[in-house]
């Protein structure tokens, strides 16, 4: 059987992440722009520090990043060159509203994305749009707080309604928020949260998370009345937590860990909010204001299909295990001694990817997409400035075998495949550049040196390889 003849293979970015020119075409600042690298980075990202400003003591390598704004039909062209049936890439809400306010969006910014989305269809490449990937407009954090402020709800939704609008036959994947899951782990970053000695963090997180499903469900809405075709999904940073030891405390913890993975998700699957999320809420004390009209659209506007990022299982213990952390993405887990780490310390599990995605087939029923996976290393070009990168491609290859596996052997619908950073760009958890996760090698360091010229690493010619056989060629012995 393999993958159907139809499956989008392609790979994935984010604005603030490869674009730059956070000041060129009208664009207004943004949270995205204004976290440094170093050791405050963390603390700006979890909202613990406050930092709405440049400050010149610090690096931000997001403001030029790789420069895709003015690269991006050399970039594509790449992207075409491996023979890509999709491209994952999200809008900068500050280049389409400056501030978020504004009754007029920016015609610059507007026509900005429809050149990259025409660029695309010209090599036959389908775009997947993130409508916020971690991006709000600096503006609407000093004015509002953020999406701690149900005002964010209009502002989101006359987004929405302009890009629906402006790009009518030109987009019809949809991605409402990325990894709408990291607002309890990064809340600055995913959703302009900062906060105030004394504050209850807690409530003001599933506050703003409360107001980010209801906007999730306009955009469906609005997205379906204005064009049919429209496809609508969610996206988590998922991972199934095993549990450290078959005691049924860890057992437990597990099930629970999931349950907290899953429960944005469930309500923008299901349009409902799962009676354990509601026990554990009371639990917390913790109160979510909603309306009627809240729940009433939550229930009638729920998503198209279950996309997600995979990069690592994680592990799950009670307090009575003793146990050592490890890293992953944007928050530790419990370290795995059957798995292998990266360089990063993210453990290396392929077929913790075919448990995740049965996990979430199970639990939905929904077609699934891949819209994030990959493997960040460090990347040394050879004499002849190539990067033999085979560590990439037994990740990869790895992976793609355990969708396959996933499909053909458990019967997971599965729309498309965009590994993560198929170009090299800015890490979104440690601002480096040095964690490279790209087919496509651009000499820029974490530093912000380099000339930012692009060239092919050995995993580009592989994956040239494995789309063009719609995934049957996943060896690197043809090369």
């Amino acid at each position: 059987m393999g993958f159907p003849d139809n499956f989008l293979w392609g790979g994935a970015t984010a604005a603030n992440q490869c674009e730059g020119g956070y000041n060129q075409g009208g664009r207004g600042l943004a949270n995205v722009d204004v976290i440094p690298t170093g050791p405050d980075r963390r603390a700006v990202i979890t909202g613990k520090r406050k930092m709405l400003n440049f400050d010149d003591e610090y690096f931000y390598p997001a403001k030029d990043a790789i420069d895709m704004y003015t690269h991006f039909k050399e970039d594509i062209a790449l992207f075409a060159e491996m023979g890509f049936k999709t491209y994952r890439l999200s809008i900068a809400w500050s280049r389409i509203f400056p501030n978020g306010d504004e009754e007029v969006p920016n015609e610059e910014g507007l026509q900005f994305y429809q050149d990259i989305f025409q660029e695309c269809h010209k090599f036959n490449i389908e775009p997947l749009v993130t409508i916020t990937h971690f991006d709000c407009p600096i503006h609407l954090i000093k004015e509002y707080g953020g999406w701690r402020n149900r005002k964010m709800i209009g502002f989101y939704e006359k987004l929405c309604r302009t890009l629906f609008t402006r790009y009518q036959g030109l987009v019809k994947y949809w991605l409402t928020f990325n990894e709408i899951n990291m607002i309890l782990h990064a809340p600055f970053l995913g959703a302009g949260l900062t906060f105030e000695h004394g504050e209850n963090e807690e409530q003001i997180k599933y506050q703003a998370a409360h107001h980010e499903l209801v906007a999730s469900a306009i955009a469906t809405k609005i997205a379906h009345e204005i064009d049919p075709q429209n496809q609508v999904g969610c996206m988590l940073a998922a991972a199934s937590y095993y549990p450290y030891s078959c005691n049924p405390k860890d057992v437990w913890e597990s099930k629970q860990s999931d349950r907290g993975n899953y429960f944005f998700i469930d309500v923008q699957s299901r349009g409902v909010y799962p009676p354990y999320a509601r026990k554990m809420l009371a639990k917390k004390g913790i109160k979510i204001e909603q309306t009627k009209e809240d729940l009433e659209i939550i229930k009638a506007h729920t998503v198209d299909f279950i996309s997600f990022s995979y990069y690592a299982s994680r592990v799950a213990a009670s307090e009575d295990s003793n146990v050592q952390k490890t890293e992953g993405n944007l928050f530790p887990t419990i370290k795995n001694p059957y798995l292998e780490s990266s360089e990063w310390g993210w453990q290396i599990d392929p077929l913790g990817l075919r448990i995740t995605m049965n996990d979430l087939y199970d639990r939905y029923q929904k077609p699934l997409f891949i819209v994030e996976n990959g493997l960040g290393a460090v990347d040394i070009p050879d004499e002849n400035g190539i990067v033999n990168d085979d560590y990439r491609i037994a990740y990869l290859r790895a992976h793609i075998k355990a969708m396959k596996d996933a499909i053909d052997e458990d019967g997971v619908v599965l729309l498309g495949y965009t590994s993560w950073g198929c170009i090299d760009l800015v890490s979104a958890g440690t601002g480096e550049m040095k964690k490279r996760y790209g087919y496509i090698y651009v000499d820029r360091d974490n530093e912000g040196r380099g000339t930012l010229e692009r060239g092919r690493k050995k995993s580009f010619y592989w994956y040239k390889q494995v789309i063009a056989s719609n995934g049957e060629k996943l060896s690197c012995n043809e090369l």
